[in-house]
């Protein structure tokens, strides 16, 4: 990596400074940090730059654990079931070949952690302990207590430190150099003291997360998440492929405001907690008395929404959670970051009262358009893994399949880019297209209007949880599209305020735009996919359509069009069309 100031470039800031590097990935999370790894161990000269702490990204807050077929628990298993399950629990929307490239690959990536010092959780042994998780039919799922993610993380920085990979993480990427559909690096700002950066690099590799942001209540922190990946992907000539496909998990806190959304663990109801409207009764029973609170995300999530939406809610938009009839001693030892949680955020004592909560946006399931063998966007040059991608989970996620996702495809990603930049002759660098990111810039920041980031945030969240939540309709789609229009016109006027504090304001800006765009192809995807599938409901069309079993394309230019989904190969069709137990025994809530 080199950097220099750009004093003798015309136009440009005087603080503005020029980076250059083989490969730049963007996003400092599970994704970004292995693709880096594989780069620096390949010998390709790498900086990863992310727009907010490494140590703290997103990966950290994953719980569960981490799927691979190793069959240390159940040798039996197979990573032709694993991919079966998968393909199943997609509800037949995710690409097969995505499916059976992670499936096949994802010892190789828990091999990979281990090398690197991975604490998991081992049988007496010393074999890798493997536990249930929802609609799994074999124990596949590694983990390191409730904590997986952030061991992941923790390994995955300790290795990029060991081959010395450069992080940044206080660069807000806001534009890709693009050049005749080829990409030539990127452009961004320091967020501490506002100084433009232009990054010059034959291959980008974007890890920047997905969009659930956009909704009120969202697992996600304020800072993530907000669509950045759709933005710069969709803006490089990259796709966007079923922004609509969106996880709502079914426990989220109301209050305080700016944690609205923080998960209460899926682990309380494993335990035992159930669920009760308003008016006292414990409902689950009228969506799922079989299984009653350890049934699917999405039937509890469409629970809870079903109870709010007809009245029987609480005052505050939410119903009650209850663990407080179990023992203190469980409560203490199975559900202890749920206990610290209320009480640091609402000094509420779990063993003595109910939880409020309600559906929460907790997963980005459509992302950038990728090709399966190399994740590539279309756009040469250009990558898209972990959850700014799309492919591998269709209408619904298969529990501890994210984390695998970013280890395996980290990997091929690395090794496709470290092969890409090393076999080009030339390359061409547009300087219109470093003016026009700079002059985006510029206008924010020199502008006169009156209208806030932060405001126009607030009321694009209001809008996406009214109009495109857990159930959705034609004219609720539409009447939202409409509120898009007048928030795309009022964000037009919009100007960033740096203050000593640093640029937040400018950050929270392109935040917004992001964002804006994210909602745009999630509301447009929603309102074609007229049938009701996995986490996608429509309350105007509530049965599956088989002539809808396939993805939502969409570009800023040309809108949605439709891709019928790909036929899975006959070594894992059969198994996924197979039905499995629905039983709950002895497995993690999903």
């Amino acid at each position: 990596m080199s950097t220099h100031t750009a004093e003798n470039v015309p136009g440009a800031p005087a603080n503005e400074r020029l980076v250059s590097t083989s490969v730049l990935v963007i996003g400092t999370g599970g994704a970004g940090l292995r693709a880096s790894i594989e780069l620096a161990e390949r010998g390709i000269q790498v900086l990863a730059v992310g727009k907010r702490r490494a140590h703290d990204a997103h990966t950290t807050l994953a719980a569960g654990g981490i799927n691979a077929a190793l069959g240390t628990m159940d040798p039996e298993d197979s990573w032709q079931q694993h991919a079966a399950d998968t393909l199943r629990e997609s509800y037949f929307l995710a690409d097969p070949a995505i499916v059976e490239v992670v499936a096949r690959g994802a010892a190789q990536g828990i091999g990979d952690l281990e090398r690197w010092g991975m604490p998991f959780a081992r049988e007496a042994d010393g074999r890798i302990s493997q536990r249930f998780f929802g609609a799994h039919k074999y124990r596949r799922t590694a983990y390191a207590g409730d904590y997986t993610g952030l061991e992941i993380q923790r390994t995955l920085m300790r290795r990029a430190a060991e081959l010395k990979v450069p992080i940044i993480d206080t660069i807000y990427i806001t534009r890709l150099l693009e050049s005749d559909g080829r990409i030539f690096g990127a452009y961004g700002f320091d967020v501490v003291d506002g100084s433009p950066v232009v990054i010059h690099a034959d291959a980008v590799i974007l890890a920047a997360g997905g969009h659930n942001r956009i909704w009120r209540q969202t697992s996600s922190r304020r800072d993530e998440n907000t669509g950045d990946s759709f933005r710069l992907a969709a803006l490089a000539g990259g796709k966007i492929r079923d922004a609509e496909l969106v996880q709502f998990h079914p426990s989220g806190l109301l209050e305080p405001s700016d944690a609205a959304g923080t998960l209460v663990s899926e682990a309380a109801r494993g335990e035992g907690g159930v669920l009760r409207n308003a008016l006292g009764e414990r409902f689950m029973e009228k969506y799922d008395p079989e299984r009653m609170e350890l049934s699917t995300r999405d039937r509890v999530a469409l629970a809870n929404y079903t109870e709010i939406a007809e009245g029987r809610g609480t005052e505050k938009g939410g119903v009650y959670l209850d663990v407080s009839h179990l023992p203190r001693e469980t409560i203490m030892s199975k559900l202890p970051r749920v206990y610290r949680t209320l009480i640091d955020l609402q000094m509420l004592d779990i063993t003595e009262q109910p939880i409020e909560v309600a559906p929460t946006a907790h997963y980005s399931m459509g992302g950038v358009w990728v090709r399966p063998e190399d994740h590539g966007t279309g756009v040469e040059g250009l990558y898209a893994i972990g959850e700014a991608s799309s492919g591998l989970h269709g209408a619904n996620r298969l529990g501890g399949n994210s984390l695998i996702e970013l280890l395996v495809y980290g990997r091929i990603t690395g090794s496709d880019a470290a092969s890409y930049v090393s076999g080009l002759t030339t390359v061409h660098r547009d300087p219109a297209a470093v003016a026009e990111a700079r002059a985006e810039m510029r206008g924010l920041l020199d502008g006169n209007g009156t209208e806030s980031p932060r405001r126009l945030q607030r009321a694009l969240r209001d809008l996406m949880t009214e109009h495109a939540g857990v159930v959705r309709s034609e004219a609720g789609l539409t009447e939202g599209l409409e509120k898009l229009d007048a928030l795309e016109e009022r964000a037009a006027g919009m100007t960033a305020h740096p203050d000593i504090a640093g640029f937040d304001d400018l950050s929270h800006a392109f935040d917004l735009f992001g964002s804006l765009l994210a909602a745009r192809a999630t509301l447009e995807c929603a309102r074609e996919r007229r049938e009701t599938r996995g986490c996608h409901n429509r309350s105007d069309y509530p049965e599956q359509s088989d002539e809808l079993r396939g993805n939502m394309i969409w570009t800023p230019k040309d809108g949605v069009s439709f891709e019928r989904v790909a036929e899975a190969p006959d070594s894992f069709r059969s198994l996924a069309e197979a039905s499995i137990s629905d039983d709950v025994d002895g497995k993690l809530v999903e």
